[in-house]
């Protein structure tokens, strides 16, 4: 008897973790979109505090307590070409993603407690860089 009643516990607690589940790849599919979709796939962590569009894309960069982070998304993703993006903090060292890339390049992240920091992001030849920020 035993092992019945915990079998029957086991198949309900695995068909309410199913129901979770498949409400959730639901709610995930069908639910409301964010204004751009884009920015959510961002792995950065923290707000965003500073965009810099350029012909061919945008540099995003980020920042919360200790650290900045950047990354540049191109305007039309698709084939691959050449992304690059790089975020220093003042006396520093730069963190670098380069490389040819469908979509974006980055995310890049840097320790920046207390410090300025500068980034800078290309797509293709095109780019644009923020100068010293968050000072």
């Amino acid at each position: 008897m035993f092992d019945r009643v915990a079998a029957a516990r086991t198949r309900r607690l695995l068909t309410q973790v199913l129901a979770v589940l498949v409400a959730a790849g639901f709610l995930v599919l069908a639910g409301p979109g964010t204004p751009r979709a884009d920015a959510a796939a961002t792995a950065c962590p923290g707000r965003l505090v500073k965009t810099m569009t350029f012909a061919t894309g945008e540099l995003r960069v980020y920042k919360n307590r200790q650290y900045a982070c950047a990354v540049t998304v191109a305007r039309k993703p698709g084939a691959r070409r050449a992304m690059s993006v790089s975020v220093q903090p003042r006396g520093g060292r730069a963190a670098v993603d380069a490389g040819a890339f469908t979509r974006q390049a980055g995310p890049v992240t840097v320790h920046a407690l207390n410090r300025c920091v500068r980034a800078s992001g290309a797509v293709a030849g095109r780019g644009a860089s923020t100068g010293w920020i968050l000072c």
